[in-house]
């Protein structure tokens, strides 16, 4: 069930109600702009992924600004971008289980519906529900470039997985997945450019087998907000995968850039919105943001614009900020923006984005993919 927005649009900042979910309008459109800018030029196309967002009105606006689709990580999802008017998906993971294979054969009568199979067997399936639908679906083969996630071994195992899907009378072989997840998050800039040479050094050396035995690889699909210059200077990957882009969260900012220095490429624009609820020390403030406004399993949110606070521990319905200064701030009744650890989760929380410009709000967007985990 959708919730009622917390705000309407021309409200005062301070009026919206909490929680909400704040897109900061100008900083998201900086955001944008920025990741095309930063990659035109290298030969690679960007496919931004939408579980981070989970909004049709924001994967149009990536589109708009270049992007040749999305990605998706669940048939749910990507029903849910089709639907908001999106023509291309690739959905980024292995599809398992009949029904969830007959929908995706069937959304495929309506876009370019792409998906990922580590697993002979997978292939069968997805080959046998594209039939029934009377579909053609484009697969690619995930392989393990790292992370010891999913993913078929490079090399000759997916070579017999690219003959397997060459063979499949519904099916066309669409190349590889290779997403190195873990290595967004390594700090130090050396260990994540060798994290990801290691990964397009597989990925280069399994195209190159495919394409020896006469299968055309097109497509080598990966990266994120943590790597993507790494693998748009690779000369390997040909689309790229950010999704945490648009939004920036507390985690991704404590990667170092090459000097050492914790220096983002990209402006957090995502903020949850939350009220003091009770002051009850002077040491000690309580917001009405906890477990269920907020992920918490990349660390604490930070507080912006207040030294000397820290967000300290999530309840359910609560969480508590120590204040190691004195301040006059922070009183009950006071509405205060939290930069969550994680922004994928976060968002899957609400309903609504508050979209905010010059303290006012702009835009109301659902996030028409909330919960959407089949």
């Amino acid at each position: 069930m959708t919730t009622r927005p917390p705000a309407e649009i021309g409200m005062k900042l301070e009026d919206v109600d909490t929680p909400a979910l704040l897109i900061e309008l100008d900083a998201f459109e900086r955001n944008l702009a920025r990741l095309p800018q930063a990659i035109a030029g290298k030969g690679v196309a960007l496919r931004p992924h939408a579980k981070t967002h989970k909004c049709p009105m924001i994967a149009l606006q990536q589109i708009a600004r270049g992007a040749v689709g999305v990605c998706c990580q669940k048939v749910s999802e990507a029903e849910a971008m089709v639907q908001g008017g999106v023509a291309d998906v690739l959905v980024s993971n292995e599809i398992v289980g009949r029904t969830k294979l007959q929908r995706l054969a069937a959304l495929a009568r309506l876009a370019r519906i792409a998906v990922c199979v580590d697993n002979a067997g997978q292939v069968a399936a997805l080959d046998a529900a594209a039939r029934d639908f009377g579909a053609t679906l484009s697969v690619l083969i995930e392989i393990d470039v790292g992370a010891a996630r999913c993913g078929v071994a490079a090399g000759e195992p997916a070579l017999r997985l690219a003959t397997a899907i060459a063979k499949s009378a519904n099916l066309r072989f669409g190349g590889l997945q290779a997403y190195h997840g873990s290595a967004q998050h390594i700090r130090k800039f050396e260990e994540r450019q060798a994290a990801i040479r290691g990964a397009a050094e597989k990925a280069g050396a399994t195209k190159a087998l495919i394409e020896r035995n006469g299968i055309s690889c097109p497509t080598v699909t990966g990266a994120g907000t943590g790597s993507f210059a790494f693998e748009a200077a690779s000369g390997v990957y040909t689309e790229l995968q950010c999704g945490s882009y648009v939004f920036m969260d507390a985690d991704y900012a404590r990667n170092l850039d090459s000097n050492g220095t914790p220096r983002p490429t990209f402006e957090n624009s995502l903020f949850v919105w939350a009220t003091v609820m009770s002051r009850p020390t002077e040491d000690r403030a309580v917001v009405d943001a906890g477990l269920k406004a907020l992920s918490t399993d990349s660390g604490n949110p930070t507080v912006p614009g207040f030294d000397g606070v820290e967000y300290v521990r999530a309840a359910d319905e609560h969480g508590k900020l120590a204040i190691s200064r004195p301040t006059n701030a922070l009183r009950v009744g006071d509405k205060i923006r939290l930069i969550p650890g994680h922004c994928d989760p976060t968002v899957n929380l609400y309903d609504w984005y508050v979209g905010i410009r010059r303290g006012r709000v702009e835009a109301l967007w659902p996030i028409t993919a909330r919960g959407a985990v089949v």
